[in-house]
This record gives structure tokens, C-alpha cells and sequence, in this order.
């Protein structure tokens, strides 16, 4: 277990040495307050991307060990800098028409401010997120050719959908169309291009990825290995969307326990490192073999998660209920394995 969280302790030490000295700096005698909040935004994104964790796991498999290291140091810098504090400055400085040095002083500066721009951005940063992971989920259920299924009632007949061609897009934009009839007219552009925008990202990664891999099964052996640099560069970029679908809804919750901008992204990156460390270790130990329906707990996990941040978009619920969910699935799943590998012990 060391060997897989090491990097995650040390992270951690760090963390909460610069929360300490930053709590201070902003206000003297707060540094213990500081860590504190870090500590619980850590356990939350830890505990609450457990599934985030698992279709990871499913990517990485598929990857060399080089893409597998580059997803563990370059994916945890994207994760942090890229996706808890670049990426909502971005969508502020979009939204807000200003430019993202003036957003990044007021998000350094003046973290009400800051707090209350996110907060008006809501809406369509959760409806990109929500659309693409509704893809990923209906991507996954829709194959005629998955063989295994958890829950045979729903997933049977969900299996052969894929063969009513563009069926996930179809669904995918009349949740969309449906979601905006609830958002106020002001809002209904952005969100409509937002969630239009997490559509055509899904599509473009899942397409080229796809493409690339029927190409190395087809070329020969050097090409195939050029071939495979490409393959795992889209990789490492589709497993970064996916990450950052399932921040999105944590950046703007972790804003109800601290407006600090560095504090959140301290946190987050805390859990973060966690979250890739546990990836890696399901990847290494063959988990995802051992425990058959885990898979397909973590994409229920994912559908309810879109739904949620569908939802969020007009009616604001909190992180607990989004964990709870996520966690009943996983642990499902889990018990629904293990029930299973005792029957093939006893044949």
C-alpha cells in the first residue's frame, strides 16, 4: 500500500504546511482553520470519486506503463493547477467579460467576489460536465457485444440500443432541450452552448481514441508502435475530461466550506493525488478482474452523477446526497462481486 500512496503522503505534507502558512498570511491565527477545511476537502473528493477511480482504472489498463506514469505526474498537475483553479478562472473570465489576469488577482485578492462569479457561472460549468458524463454512461451501457451485465433486467435491453444508430446523441440533446425549459431566460444560451459544447468534446475524444485503436490492430509492427504513442496521448486526454467532468461539481461545492481559492485547490488536490494513487493500484492488482460487476457500479454511479448536475443547474443539492448515491453503487457492486466469486468457489 506504501509503495501506491506515497507520493499521496507527501502531497499531503506539503498541503497542509502551505494551508497552515497561507491561513496565517490571509489572517493571523487562522492556519489551524485552514488545515482543517483542506483535511475535509481532501477526505470528500476522495471518498466521493471512488468511481471516478474505477473507470480510470478501466482506461489505464489499456495504456503502457510510460502513459500510465505521465497520467500519475502530468495528470496530477492538469488535475490540480489545470481543472481547481485554472479552469473555473477561464469560465469566470468568459462569462464574466474580463480578462483572466484581472480574474486571477480577484480570485487571489477578493474571494467573495471571486466566489460570487463562480457561483453566476453554476449553471452551464455543470451542464459541460453533466453532458459529457452522460455520454460516458450511455456509451458504456449501449454495446451489443458487453457480454457481462449487473443489473440483467435494465442492462440486457439497454445493450442492443446501440444498434438504433446516433441513439446516445439523441438522448443526450433531448436531456439537454429539457433542462433548459427550467433555466431562466437570461441563462438558456450559455447553457444550451455549454451542454452542446460537453456533447461534441465526448464525441471528438471518444472518436478519435476509437479510430486509433482500430488502426494499431491493423498496421504493422513499427507503425503500430507509433501508432500506439498517439493512442495513448488521447488517452491520457480522455481520462483528463473525464476527471475534470467529475471535479467540476466538487470546485463549486468545495466553495461552502471556504471562498479561498488556494485553500479549495490545496484540498482538492489533496483528494486528487488520492483519487490517481487508488487508480493505479486497482490497475496493478487486477481489481477490476477480481470483482466482476465493479465496472458497472461505477457507471450507475456516473449516470446518477450527470443527472445531479443536471439538476443542480435550477435546484442547488448538496454533496452529501451526490456522495451517498455514488457510494451505494459502488458498494453494491462490490458485495453483488464478491457474492459472485463465492458461487464459482462452490461449483
Amino acid at each position: 500500500m506504501l509503495e501506491y500512496f506515497l507520493g499521496s503522503y507527501l502531497v499531503t505534507i506539503i498541503g497542509v504546511i502551505s494551508a497552515f502558512f497561507w491561513g496565517n498570511h490571509v489572517e493571523p491565527g487562522s492556519g489551524w482553520s485552514a488545515v482543517f477545511i483542506v483535511i475535509v476537502l481532501a477526505i470528500l473528493e476522495t471518498s466521493l470519486s471512488f468511481d471516478n477511480a474505477v473507470v480510470n482504472a478501466m482506461k489505464l489498463e489499456k495504456m503502457s506503463d510510460k502513459w500510465r506514469h505521465r497520467f500519475l505526474t502530468w495528470g496530477i498537475a492538469i488535475a490540480v493547477f489545470g481543472m481547481r483553479f485554472l479552469f473555473p478562472v477561464l469560465v469566470v473570465a468568459i462569462f464574466a467579460n474580463l480578462d483572466m489576469i484581472t480574474v486571477t488577482k480577484i480570485a487571489l485578492t477578493d474571494s467573495q467576489q471571486y466566489a460570487g462569479y463562480l457561483h453566476a457561472t453554476h449553471a452551464p460549468i455543470v451542464t459541460f460536465g453533466g453532458m459529457f458524463l452522460v455520454l460516458l454512461f450511455l456509451n458504456y451501457f449501449f454495446n451489443h457485444e458487453k457480454e457481462v451485465h449487473w443489473i440483467k433486467f435494465i442492462e440486457r435491453p439497454l445493450a442492443h440500443m446501440d444498434h438504433i444508430r446516433g441513439i446516445e446523441i439523441i438522448i443526450s440533446l433531448l436531456m439537454l432541450i429539457a433542462v433548459q425549459t427550467f433555466i431562466p431566460a437570461g441563462e438558456k444560451i450559455s447553457v444550451i452552448l455549454s451542454g452542446i459544447a460537453g456533447i461534441i468534446t465526448f464525441l471528438a475524444i471518444d472518436g478519435v481514441s476509437h479510430f486509433l485503436e482500430k488502426h494499431e490492430e491493423m498496421r504493422a509492427a513499427q507503425v503500430v508502435s507509433q501508432g500506439a504513442k498517439s493512442a495513448g496521448l488521447i488517452s491520457f486526454i480522455y481520462l483528463e475530461l473525464i476527471d475534470a467532468s467529475f471535479s467540476l461539481d466538487g470546485v463549486l461545492g468545495a466553495f461552502a466550506l471556504s471562498n479561498d481559492v488556494l485553500i479549495i485547490t490545496i484540498g482538492l488536490a489533496i483528494g486528487a493525488m488520492f483519487v490517481r494513487s487508488l487508480t493505479i493500484m486497482l490497475v496493478e492488482k487486477k481489481t477490476l478482474a477480481k470483482f466482476l460487476y465493479l465496472e458497472h457500479g461505477a457507471h450507475w454511479a456516473i449516470g446518477a452523477l450527470a443527472i445531479i448536475m443536471l439538476i443542480s443547474t435550477v435546484k442547488e443539492i448538496p454533496e452529501v446526497v451526490t456522495g451517498l448515491i455514488g457510494l451505494f453503487f459502488i458498494v453494491t457492486a462490490l458485495i453483488s462481486s464478491i457474492v459472485h466469486n463465492k458461487k464459482l468457489e462452490n461449483k
